[in-house]
């Protein structure tokens, strides 16, 4: 070990030794990496001073566990805590102050994370309480908990190398393994020392923000969870439940049964009209294809298929947190691909078309054409790929589609839309809900498609079917998610559209107050 290494750990466990490297050293803050609160550091005084007078006025609250780690969600989760003391609530923001989850953090370089993140949120210990886990003693875990985080460690890995299968042994998964399982055991430690009556965490599926779900859901610890889509001012949450996994159960209970009036099926129109168009539609931050439709008869010529029914399969992305543990009856998305295609190169009768997700241009793991290509190393006439990159509109291949065969991804409900049969595959939030084909296993996945091809329009959707998908997609698009004011990836300019004293204002209470409510456990309702 280098010399100045050595003397820098030794530094790092000496806190006499590291405290005074930190009130001496002027250039602390920076040079930090990838950990960077400088935002905070302008933003929480304010929002501090405009919380104080609400937080003052306020009836006795909840207490409130607040958990995040990697510097942006502990900023947006310093200005929600601080919101919820405003509102009366009794605030404690716990957090781990990591950088990357993908790297080792050398001890020197995670105490100096900490000792910046500490001066950053000292303000806020006017109206919160802070928490540094890593100052708090761990305990073991019992067994079933550490099975847990176990199964967190495999998800992280997934999530990051983009795969559904991992290699215990690799440097990747020892890495979350052992992050998780240190963030558990504080975490566990405090809260059975402080247990709140709620606790919030961002995601609950993966990195530590999933261990700590598991301690709290170990400890019978109401809990919500919330996550962020790509509309501004919006916020999926769940109680009791990782967000990720998108059940909307309660959702359906309380909507299912209403039918859309004029207004909003005119609003899916418009919606499904503007991502058909590759147009944002609004407040929608990213467009959902790359090139307009231009009707589905010159896809169908450049891609050579003829009169034989068409099957249309839409992947996901690998690794995709809206993928992992939502396997029904495949062991992965990869080998329920795998066994499609080697399905149909036995299907002269019938023409597959694989889009392949276009997210997978932003991803560095292996893509879908490579698990067709495992599976058939030559390519049968009647299965064509559309990559990545291809400028392909998904609801032109609607155009010719017979079939859909899904996953988890939304693509599904656009097919519904327009009366086309889906069998989804995977635990998919629009599974069982009356308009899809959900096998739950392979012979029952393969008889449906034996069935279906033998007579696709006997299975075209119903008037009464297509009404149903109209009905869940309008729930799920626009009463799903809850207004909220701070979206993570535009956070710094929503603050200002949308300050602490402006959320708190009865202006800001009215289209945020049940959200933030809902947030610290009223129940979850949309009736």
């Amino acid at each position: 070990m280098p010399a100045k290494t050595a003397l820098k750990n030794l530094v790092a466990t000496s806190p006499f030794a590291m405290e005074a490297y930190w009130l001496f050293n002027p250039r602390r803050h920076r040079n930090l990496g990838r950990y960077n609160l400088t935002h905070l550091a302008t933003a929480l005084p304010s929002a501090i001073e405009q919380a104080r007078p609400f937080a003052g006025k306020a009836s006795r609250g909840k207490s409130v566990f607040i958990f995040a780690t990697l510097h942006y969600w502990i900023e947006q989760a310093a200005i929600i805590g601080v919101t919820l003391a405003g509102l009366g609530h009794r605030v404690t923001l716990a957090y781990l102050p990591y950088g990357d989850w993908r790297k080792e953090v050398a001890p020197f370089d995670l105490r100096r994370h900490a000792l910046s993140t500490r001066d950053h949120l000292r303000p806020a210990e006017r109206l919160i309480k802070i928490v540094n886990l890593l100052d708090v003693a761990p305990v073991v875990l019992a067994q079933s908990l550490q099975e847990d985080i176990r199964r967190v460690a495999e998800y992280d890995t997934m999530y990051t190398d983009q795969v559904e299968e991992i290699d215990p042994g690799s440097a990747l998964y020892g890495l979350r393994l052992t992050r998780d399982l240190s963030a558990a055991q504080s975490a566990l430690a405090y809260l059975k020392q402080n247990r709140p009556e709620v606790a919030l965490i961002p995601n609950g599926t993966i990195l530590e923000l999933g261990a700590v779900y598991r301690v709290v859901k170990h400890l019978d610890i109401p809990v919500t969870t919330y996550e962020f889509n790509d509309q501004r001012e919006q916020i999926w949450i769940a109680q009791n439940d990782e967000i990720m996994r998108q059940n909307t159960d309660q959702l359906w209970s309380d909507l299912g049964s209403i039918p859309l009036t004029d207004a909003q099926n005119e609003r899916i129109r418009k919606f499904e009209s503007a991502r058909m168009g590759a147009r944002l539609e609004g407040k929608a931050a990213r467009l959902w294809q790359d090139v307009p439709a231009q009707g589905g008869d010159s896809i169908r010529t450049a891609l050579g298929l003829d009169g034989r029914p068409v099957v249309l399969l839409a992947t996901n992305v690998l690794g995709d947190s809206l993928t992992l543990g939502r396997n029904v009856f495949s062991s992965s998305m990869a080998e329920w691909i795998t066994r499609t295609v080697q399905y149909f190169a036995g299907r002269k009768d019938a023409q597959l078309v694989i889009r392949v997700h276009p997210g997978e241009r932003l991803t560095h793991g292996p893509s879908m054409m490579d698990v067709v290509q495992a599976a058939l190393p030559e390519v049968p006439e009647n299965i064509h790929v559309v990559k990545p990159l291809d400028k392909v509109n998904t609801y032109d291949l609607m155009d010719f589609t017979g079939l859909g065969l899904v996953f988890t991804t939304t693509t599904g409900l656009e097919m519904g839309l327009n009366g086309i049969p889906v069998i989804a595959c995977g635990n998919t939030h629009y599974r069982n809900r009356g308009f899809t084909l959900d096998p739950k296993n392979y012979d029952e996945y393969f008889e449906l498609l034996n069935s279906v091809l033998s007579d696709v329009s006997k299975y075209q959707l119903t008037d009464e079917q297509i009404e149903l998908t109209w009905r869940y997609t309008y729930y799920f698009f626009f009463d799903y998610p809850r207004p909220f004011p701070w979206r993570l990836i535009s956070f710094w300019d929503d603050i200002k559209t949308w300050p602490v004293g402006r959320v708190l204002s009865s202006e800001g209470l009215a289209e945020f107050g049940k959200t933030f409510a809902q947030m610290t456990g009223e129940k979850l309702s949309w009736k």
